[in-house]
């Protein structure tokens, strides 16, 4: 099972940028980008195929966010510009992209807190 970790988070001011982290273990055929804010439910936000680089995002970040992968490294990143107050939220990255979720999966890793604040 390939283990995956996130890091990168931090307090970032409304209009900047931060850029999350995940590492993983080994080869998935995707990763995906979940964020959850405080008493709400796992949003999906992006996600990039292993088999062709082809990406999506969610309507709440397009135009703002952008997933890359870096193979030498076995590291997917997040890059998020033009960050808002509603982009805070507990960012997981997952070996699936959204809509291939299982409806019984709680295997969240530890996450990464990304805070938008002035």
């Amino acid at each position: 099972q390939v283990r995956l970790v996130e890091s990168g988070g931090g307090l970032v001011q409304p209009g900047g940028s931060l850029r999350l982290s995940c590492a993983a273990s080994g080869f998935t055929l995707a990763i995906g980008w979940f964020r959850q804010a405080p008493g709400k439910e796992h949003e999906g936000v992006s996600c990039i195929s292993s088999s062709d680089d082809s990406t999506w995002y969610s309507a709440s970040v397009k135009g703002r966010f952008t997933i890359s992968r870096d193979n030498a490294k076995n590291t997917v990143y997040l890059s998020m510009n033009n960050v808002n107050p509603e982009d805070t939220a507990v960012y997981y990255c997952t070996p699936f992209c959204p809509w291939r979720k299982p409806i019984d999966f709680d295997s969240w890793g530890q996450g990464t807190q990304v805070t938008v604040s002035s």
